[in-house]
């Protein structure tokens, strides 16, 4: 049996070979006659192979692209968590206590490092912030807050009530000279049985919750430190924070006072992680090193530039982002000097001034004719300025034995802006009226705040001032201000309108409150301590490849720009959209 199994085996083995021996002579004889004895007829049809190999080029080029064309229809370029943020800020950096902060970069500085119970909402209106809740009685003489959950430093340890009580008594405190001491003067705080900061007010306000946008300080890291002395420790060099970022190092440039400080996200902050890991403030001393580190691309960005600056812009790799402020700009007429005391005169001013032959020389501003912006109150009724009227006004400044051999009328401003243009303009149209003009722009100093805006050495002071949230009419009108270290430039005294002023801060009924408010501005017409002329805009000058603060942000005040500071961004990844 075995035997006739390996006959088989043979047999089939040798049919095989003989098989395969075929095969390949066959295959052989095939390719010798259909393709080696034919190469030498490719001549032939040499054009007819050309186009057939560009036929298949063609159909692999038109694949690729496609490939290509479709893969870019279902990704999206999308910013990514990383990066560093450079912006560069004006002014020294003393301190990085935000208690006192003054120069530009201070103030940046401040708002990127703490948290304050209040804070701007994207609408421009009171909103909360490390507080879960604002509210007062119906008197508005007592307010409570109650602090959200979980709130944590930037060294993880629990921001509680007790920081909020202990920095309310370091502001009150005469020994520190915080910033915010007026704010909370004759304020009483105590926390309550349920967990709320009672703040306890000496008389009714109404706005009370819009001065809550104070830093608070970590009590477990200053509590044994002299308040005479929290200004020179070390926490005004390394602070623990609270805001969106937290202190890493500080890089001296020069021995002049330039310098940058550098931020990193900090993961406790109670809106959540920043997009970027790195912030950095760069602090310089003058507008002309910010134009040169924007075109160079040293900084990213910065806030200090006018629009009227951008004509120095030459990177084209730099947007310009414009947004209004809660600002003003005014000619404050001081009541109290020799040529403007005769409220006739201010009035002949007041007629024969072309407000809106000065807007010009305020590019990209808003015409502004009242001390009350119009985003600030729901509705009022706006009462009418008088009309242009120049042979009127020169009719009553000549009889008030005004002319142009009479003293120089002083005309003061800072060389900020459009602010000397706005000034000459005013000047201008004040010489025709017949007076003699001295215009001086200043350079802003601590010298001019005390030589010049604190001692009233001016009859007219052009200025911008911040309006905030809500109707700002004590600080500028009230007669308690008209002193060095408050803000009525025009030192004004009405008693009537000092009576208006306060009622209505006090009621909290917005009827009222309007009421109080187109009286106000009645009187303000009448009288003329200021002559509005513009809502100005902020530049933004930013790098075109990053993700910076949203244009459907209404910003108060500069620094809210950072109210979205965690989704700003300077990496991208391509990602897959979802079908």
């Amino acid at each position: 049996m075995t035997n006739i199994i390996k006959k088989s085996g043979q047999k089939i083995a040798k049919r095989a070979s003989r098989f395969s021996r075929k095969a390949s002579e066959t295959g052989k004889e095939h390719v010798r006659e259909n393709l080696i004895n034919r190469i030498s007829h490719i001549r032939d049809v040499r054009l007819l192979v050309l186009e057939w190999s560009l036929l298949v080029l063609v159909v692999i080029l038109l694949a690729s692209v496609q490939s290509f064309w479709y893969s870019d229809s279902y990704s999206v370029s999308s910013f990514k968590t990383g990066g560093t943020y450079i912006e560069g800020a004006l002014g020294k950096v003393n301190s990085l206590n935000p208690l006192f902060a003054s120069t530009n970069s201070e103030k940046t500085l401040s708002k990127l490092l703490f948290s304050t119970l209040m804070e701007n909402d994207f609408s421009g209106h009171v909103g909360a912030g490390l507080a879960r809740y604002i509210r007062s009685n119906d008197a508005g003489d007592s307010w409570a807050i109650m602090l959200r959950d979980n709130l944590k430093w930037s060294d993880g340890e629990p921001l509680t009530n007790e920081d909020i009580l202990f920095t309310v008594d370091l502001i009150q405190n005469p020994k520190v000279s915080s910033n915010y001491s007026q704010i909370l003067s004759g304020v009483e705080v105590s926390e309550s049985a349920t967990g709320e900061i009672v703040f306890k007010l000496s008389a009714s306000y109404a706005d009370f919750d819009t001065v809550l946008n104070f830093p608070i300080l970590p009590k477990h890291v200053l509590a044994d430190t002299d308040p005479a002395l929290l200004l020179e420790s070390d926490f005004s060099k390394k602070p623990v924070s609270s805001g969106a970022f937290s202190f890493n190092a500080t890089q001296t440039i020069g021995s002049e006072g330039e310098s940058v400080v550098y931020l990193i996200a900090n993961e406790n902050y109670y809106k959540g992680k920043p997009f970027l890991v790195n912030f950095a403030i760069h602090a310089f001393l003058d507008k002309e090193a910010i134009i040169t580190a924007i075109n160079s691309g040293t900084i990213t960005a910065t806030a200090e530039l006018s629009s009227k600056d951008g004509e120095k812009i030459t990177s084209k790799s730099v947007n310009e982002l414009q947004t209004t402020v809660n600002s003003g700009a005014f000619a404050f007429l001081n009541t109290k000097s020799q040529l403007l005391s005769n409220v006739e005169v201010r009035r002949a001013i007041q007629k024969g001034i072309d407000v809106q032959k000065i807007r010009e020389n305020a590019k990209s501003s808003i015409p502004l004719n009242h001390p009350i912006l119009h985003s600030q109150v729901d509705s009022l009724n706006w009462q009418k300025l008088p009309d242009l009227d120049v042979d009127s006004a020169k009719e009553a400044i000549n009889k008030a034995g005004i002319n142009s051999e009479s003293e120089p009328l002083s005309i003061v401003t800072i060389n900020e802006g459009n602010l000397p243009e706005v000034a000459e303009s005013l000047s201008e149209q004040l010489r025709e009226l017949g007076f003699n003009v001295n215009m001086i722009a200043y350079d802003y100093s601590q010298e001019f705040i005390s030589n010049v805006i604190n001692t009233r050495s001016y009859d007219i002071f052009v200025y911008e001032v911040e309006l905030g949230p809500v109707p700002e009419l004590f600080s500028y009108y009230h007669s308690s201000q008209t002193g060095s270290s408050g803000l009525n430039f025009s030192n004004y005294n009405n008693t009537i309108t000092d009576d208006i002023i306060l009622a209505s801060r006090e009621t909290t009924d917005q009827t009222l409150r309007n009421a109080k408010f187109e009286s106000f501005i009645k009187n303000w017409i009448s009288d003329v301590p200021a002559i509005a002329l513009y809502q100005p805009t902020t530049s933004y000058f930013y790098n075109k490849s990053v993700r910076t603060f949203s244009e459907d942000l209404d910003l108060v005040v500069q620094t809210d720009r950072f109210d979205d500071v965690i989704y700003w961004a300077t990496e991208k990844t391509s990602l897959n959209r979802t079908p």
